[in-house]
């Protein structure tokens, strides 16, 4: 195929694809279908990371969708990535916390330094390792699947983890989790406990970030935000919580702040569908749990 002709049906297949409310920004190259957490970096450029069967790699990449840079994440393995944040000192933290049957006794959060400034391309990573006290068996009976992590966010010196709820039957139930943010093993402090909704499609959480003025956190699944405002840290869950339905139904798995109205969210290849980088401008249109 030329490259014209290329170019006019990838125009083609964006402009026929529902994306909802959000806006498209860049379509991720093709070696990277499983993009699995994002983080914004300046200049119009982000951190990103793959999920499970992927490289133990970071890369940086622009908003044409280009990959800039790429580090290597020594002394760490990607069992299942899932999620990315940063403190306010630029550290990045990568959370090997996928956990889809509840049976993994190897759960930990990878910190890195800076990789804003970071030469090279490889990049040493600390360990942060932690269970679950309440989980008493590996696996739990299904109804008790509620131990898979794919969204973390830091704020101060901790680290804020929400379940994806994998219970059968399906419950809505999320648990909220704190560890500290520095290398060594712990139990994770369980801080509370929320139902969003009971939509098991709509309902299990991929991902969540919370504003840099600490005002805002978001909470994504597949097709909703969940907004919470008026909280207190620990439990954020007492605070005011906003839906919004953003219509798209791709695998989105990724969302972070740009600022404190702008969000950007990815989503993975799957179906035919996704692969792509979005914005989202969030407003005082949502509606009120």
């Amino acid at each position: 195929m030329t490259k014209p002709l290329f170019a006019l049906t990838t125009f083609l297949i964006i402009s026929c694809t529902n994306f909802g409310q959000l806006k498209h920004v860049a379509n991720f190259p093709n070696a990277l279908d499983e993009v699995s957490g994002i983080l914004y970096a300046k200049d119009s450029t982000i951190w990103a990371i793959e999920d499970g069967g992927n490289e133990d790699e970071i890369y940086k990449i622009d908003f044409n969708g280009d990959i800039l840079k790429t580090f290597e994440v020594k002394n760490a393995k990607n069992n299942d990535w899932e999620d990315i944040t940063k403190d306010q000192n630029g550290n990045v933290y990568i959370a090997d916390t996928g956990n889809n049957d509840s049976d993994r006794k190897d759960i930990v959060i990878y910190k890195i330094p800076n990789p804003e400034i970071e030469k090279g391309n490889k990049i040493d990573a600390e360990k942060i390792e932690f269970y679950y006290p309440e989980q008493k068996k590996y696996p739990p009976k299904k109804a008790n699947k509620n131990y898979d992590v794919e969204a973390v966010f830091h704020f101060k010196d901790k680290l804020f983890l929400m379940t994806r709820n994998r219970a059968d039957p399906f419950d809505g139930n999320a648990r909220i989790y704190t560890v500290p943010d520095t290398k060594g093993k712990y139990a994770a402090t369980l801080v509370g406990t929320i139902k969003l909704c009971e939509d098991w499609k709509t309902c299990q959480i991929t991902g969540i970030a919370i504003s840099s003025n600490a005002k805002k956190i978001v909470a994504l699944s597949y097709g909703k935000l969940f907004v919470f405002t008026d909280f207190t840290l620990d439990d954020f869950s007492k605070g005011t919580i906003n839906t919004i339905d953003i219509g798209a139904r791709t695998q989105l798995e990724s969302i972070c702040f740009v600022n404190d109205t702008t969000l950007l969210l990815a989503d993975e290849v799957s179906h035919g569908g996704g692969g792509n980088l979005y914005s989202y401008q969030l407003s005082d249109k949502a509606k009120s749990n």
